[in-house]
């Protein structure tokens, strides 16, 4: 440059000069853009005024990086001329910096009378270039580093003026930084480090990125993604290329697969892309940064496989063994393992197993039968034997003795079987499932083609799942067996067919648990009993001992046992329970421990034990809930007593059901609280019902809602019994929990007034003759003239006895219903007791002269003494009655 425009004086404005320059300048890059083709102005971020730069695109200029201003120095030395970029620079607009002596206004004062010299030596025609720290005038004037370049030239009247060139040093500095940054970033990065242009070919390749792909790091200039990787691969990079230098949108761990050179071995590369700028912003290519993921990849599909198999895993823990069913826990397993683990797959169990038998099921030589419980397939209509005879569900077979099945029982280790050729299978694992070392049968595991093989840590996890439904078939298994033998002595110890009853119509139910439910369930320890007692009347009784399974059928069996022993005591329903209860607590003594349930101590420390089970086996404490009621058929009263047992139901004709008021007590084994009596009396043709919890209760249900339903069922009681019972399950069938239900239900038929003979005696030696003359007359109105000489004698003995050891007046009673009872009461509290008399004996013979006549005898306490009783079958054929002369020979 060796002019500048002259500057212009007749302008007041003091910028007017910089405008002129400036717009001369335009012209020329005007010109300059018509005759090279440059681009139309941008718009420079911050520039005062809004000024704008023309910029040629591509290439770019080191103009965008570096900040380069010009001003110009008159005659006088002081500023005519004032460009954007020293506005920019200095932070002073052309208006205040036209006319200022620059060396006064920007140099420090230590350095002005030396710029000053410069300043004269440059108007006197010399250059100089050199750096010069600065200072913007103001308080807030930008501090800084210059390089200038001075360059001397004449102004049209051809006075001496000077240009001035100023570059940023700072930026010249930071540039210089990021460069060498750059570079060693470039150079010593461990990561494959390219730099791509806007034409998708390598431009700069790193050393790490050359010794991946071999050749020194200039061989790679000019290279595209098809000199590293394969169709289709290459194709797809490069379209995420197109797409990174189009949008700007960078890409994190783009995943590239591919080979390098001398190696087959397919390798796996993390990528990051993005788009790299000029100084003014143009995109001028793409950082390509990679790094080999392949040892992470494979250690990441490890540690997949490994989750995945302790999912399945876990999913095989909840899943498998729900059920104590074999069958149901054989399908739990394969729905677990398909299509999850395989895509088919079969269970065969030994066909001993499932038949109950009690040895250990299978042959040692693998070939025992089998049959097939369960298949699974995610390939629709795909049988899983490749060969001619496919085995159905539920089929019986057993494996040849050669094959690898049959070897797989035989040393319970799992086996490869191999595929046919031509068949969908590709891969088969026969897993033997082994419970404490028993095997009890064969799982196999399938793969089609097209799947992955299974591999050792497949046949791994095939044992693991095979074990854990083979522990929960064992269990179903051990179950079953003991189930049943619950269930066995359960049903041996109720009442055998349909029980009867003096002066009752009796129909009863009893339904497991399992029956109820449709579930396999525990056995319960819910029992019923109907126990004749002397007189035609009944004992009614209906329990239910708390806990499940054998110990409970159990308990329940040597309670039961109690109540019939305790009921033919003939002892009040209250005193019957009271015995029950010392009797459960001893039940629940500690074992190996004296039970003293009946001793002086018996009740304090059963009472301890059961409220205190941490210091006994809580599988030893027994309580149970029971009613006990006893019916005369002659009085139709009924006598209730309650052990903690829900309330009896009464239906009297033309009546709603309800609940009777009987006081709850508490449950057998607690003690410590007497049990209360509550006497009702029942109309002709009155429905009793007695039941457990299991009919009312459920988990779904609260107790409350089944009472009510239950009562809400009893409405027509004229039915008959065994319609009632069924209408009564029916309706209430979604109220059965998992417990047992045991229902008794009776309907009152009372003795009727002409099948009953009372009669009351003075306590006189000739009642003996008058109760004989009694006994004969109501025998012969009754239609049973073979019973009268039996029962003079028999009659004329309890008369006798009572007269001889008894007190105050003598009550005969003759009762006709299935057999004829006769009865003799009187005030006296002594019991008779049968001994044995000697030949010598004048006496003593009586009551083994009853015992050997009548079909049972016995005596029980009233109120007010006792009653002595004998029973005689009616003559119908089947029974022959003993002759009483042969009878009294037979004492002596």
């Amino acid at each position: 440059m060796s002019e500048i425009p002259a500057k212009a004086t007749e302008s007041e404005d003091p910028s007017h000069g910089a405008e002129a320059a400036d717009a001369a300048g335009a012209g020329r890059a005007a010109a300059a853009e018509d005759a090279f083709g440059f681009d139309a102005p941008r718009e420079v971020p911050g520039a005062p005024g809004g000024g704008t730069l023309w910029q040629s695109s591509p290439p770019g200029s080191i103009y965008d990086y570096i900040k380069v201003a010009s001003f110009s120095i008159g005659p006088d030395g002081h500023v005519d001329q004032w460009s954007l970029r020293a506005e920019q620079i200095f932070g002073v607009p052309a208006e205040r910096a036209v006319g200022l002596d620059p060396i006064a206004a920007f140099i420090s004062p230590r350095l002005r009378e030396r710029g000053h010299r410069k300043m004269a030596e440059i108007l006197d025609g010399r250059e100089w270039t050199g750096v010069i720290p600065f200072r913007a005038p103001g308080e807030d004037g930008a501090e800084g580093l210059a390089e200038v370049y001075v360059m001397p030239t004449t102004t049209a009247e051809g006075e001496r003026a000077a240009v001035c060139i100023i570059v940023d040093v700072r930026t010249l500095r930071s540039i210089e930084t990021d460069l060498a940054a750059s570079q060693a970033i470039f150079g010593q990065s461990p990561f494959g480090f390219l730099l791509i242009d806007a034409d998708l070919r390598v431009r700069r390749a790193n050393k790490r990125f050359a010794a991946t792909f071999g050749g020194a790091p200039e061989e790679h200039r000019g290279r595209s993604v098809h000199h590293y990787l394969q169709s289709p691969e290459a194709e797809r990079v490069l379209a995420t290329l197109r797409r990174v230098l189009e949008t700007g949108e960078s890409i994190t761990d783009m995943h590239v697969a591919g080979t390098v050179p001398g190696s087959d071995e397919r390798r796996h590369w993390s990528v990051n892309l993005y788009r790299v700028h000029s100084g003014s912003g143009r995109p001028i290519g793409i950082a390509w940064l990679g790094t080999d993921v392949t040892s992470r990849r494979e250690a990441a599909r490890e540690a997949a496989a490994a989750r995945r198999n302790l999912a399945l895993l876990n999913e095989a823990g909840a899943r498998i063994g729900n059920s104590l069913d074999l069958e149901t826990t054989a399908r739990e397993l394969l729905d677990v393992v398909v299509p999850g683990f395989c895509d088919l797959a079969t269970v065969d169990l030994h066909q001993g197993l499932l038949a109950g038998d009690e040895t250990p099921p299978g042959l040692a030589d693998g070939s025992a039968e089998l049959r097939r419980v369960a298949f699974a397939s995610a390939v629709s209509d795909t049988p899983f034997d490749g060969g001619p005879d496919p085995v159905d569900v539920g089929a019986v077979h057993h494996y040849p003795f050669n094959s690898p099945c049959a070897d797989a029982l035989r040393t319970a280790r799992p086996r490869h079987v191999p595929a046919e050729d031509g068949g969908l299978i590709q891969s088969t694992l026969a897993v033997p499932m082994v419970a404490h070392d028993t095997v009890v049968g064969l799982a196999q595991f399938s793969r089609t083609k097209g799947s992955e093989p299974f591999g050792e840590r497949d046949r791994a996890l095939a044992v693991e799942l095979a074990a854990r439904a083979a522990v929960c078939i064992d269990n179903a298994r051990l179950y079953r067996r003991e189930h049943e033998r619950a269930l066995i002595l359960q049903r041996s110890l109720l009442p055998p067919g349909d029980p009867e009853a003096s002066g009752l119509d009796i129909a009863c139910r009893y339904l497991p648990g399992s029956a109820a439910t449709g579930r396999p369930s525990e056995v319960g320890g819910d029992w019923f009993d109907v126990i004749e007692l002397p007189g035609h009347r009944t004992a009614l009784v209906v329990g239910d001992v708390m806990g499940r399974g054998l110990r409970a059928a159990v308990a329940m069996g040597e309670l039961r046992t109690a109540v019939r022993t305790l009921a033919q005591l003939d002892l009040e329903p209250a005193e019957v329970l009271s015995q029950l209860d010392e009797i459960a607590r001893g039940l629940g003594a500690p074992a190996g421990g004296p039970s003293q349930a009946f001793g002086s101590g018996g009740v304090q420390q059963a009472t301890r034990a059961a409220r205190r089970p941490r210091e006994a086996d809580l599988s030893e404490v027994y309580l149970a809930t029971c009613v006990y009621a006893v019916y005369d058929s002659v009085t139709r009263r009924c006598t209730f007593a309650n052990a903690g047992h829900l309330p009896p139901v009464l239906v009297e004709p033309g009546e709603p059901a309800l609940m009777l008021d009987v006081p709850p007590g508490m449950p057998l084994g607690v003690g410590g609280e007497p049990f209360e009596e509550v006497e009702v009396e029942l109309p002709e043709g009155a429905l009793l019902a007695l039941y457990t919890d299991g009919l009312v209760e459920s988990r779904d249900h609260p107790l409350d809602e089944g009472l009510q339903a239950f009562v809400g069922a009893l409405t027509d009681p004229t039915q008959p019994l065994e319609d009632v019972c069924d209408h009564v399950l029916n309706t209430l069938d979604s109220h059965h929990g998992e417990d047992d239900i045991a229902l008794l239900m009776a309907r009152v038929q009372g003795l009727p007034a002409e099948s009953v003979g009372d009669w009351t005696l003075p306590r006189e030696p000739r009642s003996v003759g008058r109760a004989r003359e009694h006994a004969r007359a109501q025998l012969l109105a009754w239609d049973l003239e073979p019973l009268v000489d039996t029962a003079e004698l028999l009659v004329s003995e309890l008369v006798t006895n009572a007269l001889r050891y008894g007190e105050g007046e003598i009550r005969l009673r003759l009762l006709l219903d299935r057999t004829l009872v006769c009865e003799v009461w009187d005030a006296g509290l002594v019991q008779p007791r049968r001994r044995r008399a000697m030949d010598t004996d004048e006496g003593g013979r009586g009551l083994q002269l009853v015992g050997l006549l009548s079909a049972a005898w016995g005596s029980r306490r009233t109120p007010r003494g006792k009653t002595v009783w004998f029973e005689l079958p009616l003559p119908d054929g089947e029974h022959t009655l003993t002759d009483p002369a042969e009878a009294l020979l037979s004492l002596f």
